[in-house]
């Protein structure tokens, strides 16, 4: 449910929660704070009854009070004071015959006030008693004063300063929440702003965002301008692919096309079969370069979460080099030199074989008449290994590795698809490795260099590979 809320809402919300917080915490010290300051306020202004009451009864022999005390006992705090006077041996001497329930009592003389709160017909009360030696009509003694009030008066009080200061708590969290939801909608301007210059754009327009933006969202601009540029040169890099396939292609189809009109029209059947067995040619080389770019596009859509499998590297390369040696026939000898260490790797099996079967082919096709031997070597270097597949043929120059690592490129007019090194190194890419090509005058090393089991976020190139391994 949290995701459904804007962003406005929760920056809102997130600044809000604290501040309610604050504001309860705030409330519950102001009634603490209230209930003392109520207290104090009420506990003096009954001191001071009771002080007056005692002077006078002193002076006038408890026959009455003084017109400023009665108006002390009056209006004392906003409500009338009550008030008793005992002599030593519990005879009232002035006052209201009726005192309150619950007054603490005790048998020694208390010389500081006592503040108690007690029943007075049925209600509460709080008060305070004095204890002071007097002497009234000759008569010597401890007399006390009591004084009481009314306990509402202090709730009434009380609420009355809280309810103050929660109407301003109130008033300041509707105003920082007010401030916060418009200054929020404010600050978030430039995202509207973006989303709207995002909206405008057309799906074939992929180029970046040149909007200024604050600092907090600079990282998302940016990640998304990379996510436009890896989108616009994908399609680039597909587009071209597709038209590449599509020239590649058609000359295939329209040779088979010509043969299958030219196998219909043949005179007799010894012509018709001389022809159908160049048509049967053609449309084998037509199938294996349907083949390879059905597996080059396999081997671009290689992840670290495709599926993958353990095995035996030096095992499976002598099971597939018998293979290989039969398809390059009996002129060219196919060795492989791995001294037993090749060990383990995690990798696509398939692709692996098609990998290096379509180096061992490309060695025979452009290696040359003087193509005598091709050697698969392996090499152990910690979490790498690197697969070498070196041949004694023609060779290449160091100028003209970019090219031959390009699809469908020739360096020579000979036969072949133009696929199989482009084929090796996105392999070895999507295994998070690289290619590296190295003349040998005579021959040609090609190295594919791949993580032994860690699946790792394939990041070189292949013509940065290529071009870092051809260096001297």
């Amino acid at each position: 449910m949290s995701g459904a809320l804007s962003l406005r809402a929760r920056l809102t919300l997130i600044i809000l929660f604290p501040l309610l917080v604050v504001s309860v915490a705030a409330g519950l010290w102001q009634l603490g704070n209230a209930r003392e300051t109520a207290a104090d306020v009420f506990d003096r202004s009954l001191l001071t009854a009771a002080l007056a009451v005692a002077n006078d009864v002193a002076v006038s022999g408890g026959d009455a009070l003084s017109p400023r005390t009665e108006q002390i006992l009056a209006d004392t705090s906003g409500a009338r004071v009550y008030y008793h006077v005992y002599a030593p041996d519990g005879v009232i001497v002035a006052g209201y015959a009726t005192p309150p329930v619950g007054i603490p009592r005790s048998d020694t003389v208390v010389s500081a006030p006592t503040y108690f709160e007690a029943t007075y017909l049925g209600r509460a009360v709080s008060g305070v008693r004095l204890q002071a030696r007097t002497q009234i009509d000759g008569f010597a003694g401890i007399f006390t004063t009591t004084v009481w009030q009314d306990s509402s008066v202090r709730s009434a009080f009380v609420r009355q300063l809280v309810l103050r200061s929660l109407l301003v708590i109130a008033l300041l969290t509707t105003c920082v929440g007010l401030i916060v939801w418009f200054g929020v909608r404010l600050g978030l301007r430039p995202l509207l702003d973006l989303e709207e210059a995002i909206e405008l754009r057309s799906s074939d327009d992929l180029s970046s965002i040149r909007r200024p933006v604050p600092e907090e969202v600079r990282g998302i601009v940016e990640t998304l301008n990379r996510l436009f540029d890896q989108v616009s040169r994908s399609m680039t890099a597909q587009s071209e692919f597709i038209s590449n396939a599509a020239h590649q292609l058609r000359n295939p189809i329209a040779g088979l096309l010509a043969l299958a009109d030219a196998v219909h029209r043949a005179p007799n059947v010894q012509e018709a079969r001389a022809r159908s067995e160049d048509m049967l040619k053609a449309a084998r080389e037509t199938a294996d370069l349907t083949q390879k770019l059905l597996t080059i596009e396999r081997a671009k859509a290689l992840s670290p979460d495709s599926q993958r499998e353990r095995i035996d590297l030096g095992a499976s390369l002598r099971d597939w080099v018998p293979g290989w040696q039969a398809a390059v026939g009996d002129d060219v000898s196919v060795a492989l030199r791995d001294g037993g260490q090749a060990g383990d790797i995690i990798c696509d099996p398939t692709l692996l074989r098609e990998a290096i079967a379509n180096l061992v082919d490309n060695a025979k096709v452009h290696g040359g008449p003087s193509l005598s031997h091709i050697s698969i070597t392996v090499d152990r270097q910690g979490p790498e290994i690197a697969l070498s597949v070196e041949d004694d043929g023609r060779g290449m120059e160091v100028r003209d590795i970019p090219k031959a690592v390009e699809r469908f490129s020739q360096l020579s007019p000979t036969s072949g698809s133009g696929l199989g090194l482009p084929i090796a190194a996105a392999i070895a890419e999507g295994h998070g490795g690289s290619i590296g090509l190295r003349p040998c005058h005579p021959g040609l090393e090609v190295t594919l260099r791949l993580p032994t089991g860690c699946e790792t976020d394939p990041t070189p190139t292949l013509r940065s590979a290529a071009l870092a391994q051809a260096a001297p």
